[in-house]
């Protein structure tokens, strides 16, 4: 039998036998005792057999992308020996709508000025960069993060080396209040519009597609200290490429 149903049959034969003698010590012959009735099990309801399916999504959904990074070099295919940086960079100049002069997050490209050695390390936009086997070929790949200015998102992208190439397997812009790497799965947490709740989308790596996937997106309560709010029309307007992502490893990474 399965280990999990191995597991629970163990526990409720260990609660019977321990009820058992639990009785005996007291003098009880009259052994278990109903705990009254149950509710009778529904099925679930088909709502509408006769509707015609849709045959197109209604929406957009990002269902996984990628994209060769131009103008960056892996040495010995090792994605450790390139600066992230010049990553981020070769982004700005594949996407000159979002990071020109008139683009939604022209601010980031300033600030990267930043991040070269003697800059004001505090104004640059790049988070730490890391490591971990996320597409399961056993080698390492880069998971990065860095500032959306002037809005209050933050990208996260993950990169890997196909055939000698860097390749960008995820791309997500978002406002965060942590993310997290889970085994092979990369977990963001978005601040909702009520207090209390919180968003947290779920990207894993799909192998057919050879990119990192939207799997699952949950609607969290996470308690009554928490306060949330509505992200700004600038947060939301000009996402590219996707619009649900610091990067980070177990437990998390927090941007503020």
């Amino acid at each position: 039998m399965p280990a999990r149903r191995f597991v629970r049959t163990a526990v409720v034969a260990a609660a019977v036998a321990l009820l058992s003698v639990t009785a005996a010590a007291c003098g009880d012959a009259g052994g278990l005792e109903g705990a009254g009735a149950t509710p009778t099990a529904v099925s679930p309801a088909r709502l509408w057999p006769d509707l015609r399916p849709a045959s197109s999504p209604a929406y957009a959904y990002d269902e996984g992308s990628t994209e060769t990074v131009k103008g960056v070099a892996v040495p010995d295919d090792d994605i450790r020996k390139i600066d992230p940086v010049d990553v981020v960079r070769a982004e700005f100049a594949a996407h000159p709508s979002d990071y020109g002069s008139k683009g939604t997050y022209h601010a980031t490209v300033d600030r990267m000025k930043e991040c070269a050695p003697g800059g004001n390390r505090a104004r640059c936009p790049l988070l730490k960069a890391y490591y971990r086997d996320l597409t399961g070929d056993g080698r390492a790949d880069m998971t990065l993060g860095f500032r959306l200015y002037p809005t209050n998102q933050t990208a996260v992208r993950v990169y890997a080396v196909d055939k000698h190439r860097l390749v960008q397997v995820l791309a997500d812009n978002d406002a965060i209040l942590g993310v997290e790497l889970a085994g092979r799965a990369v977990i963001v947490r978005s601040p909702a519009g009520i207090t209390g709740y919180e968003y947290r989308t779920t990207w894993t790596w799909d192998p057919e597609r050879r990119a990192m996937v939207f799997s699952r997106d949950e609607f969290l309560r996470t308690g009554r200290g928490r306060h949330s709010h509505a992200p700004s029309p600038s947060a939301t307007a000009g996402v590219s490429p996707s619009a649900s992502g610091t990067a980070g490893t177990s437990p998390s990474a927090s941007v503020r």
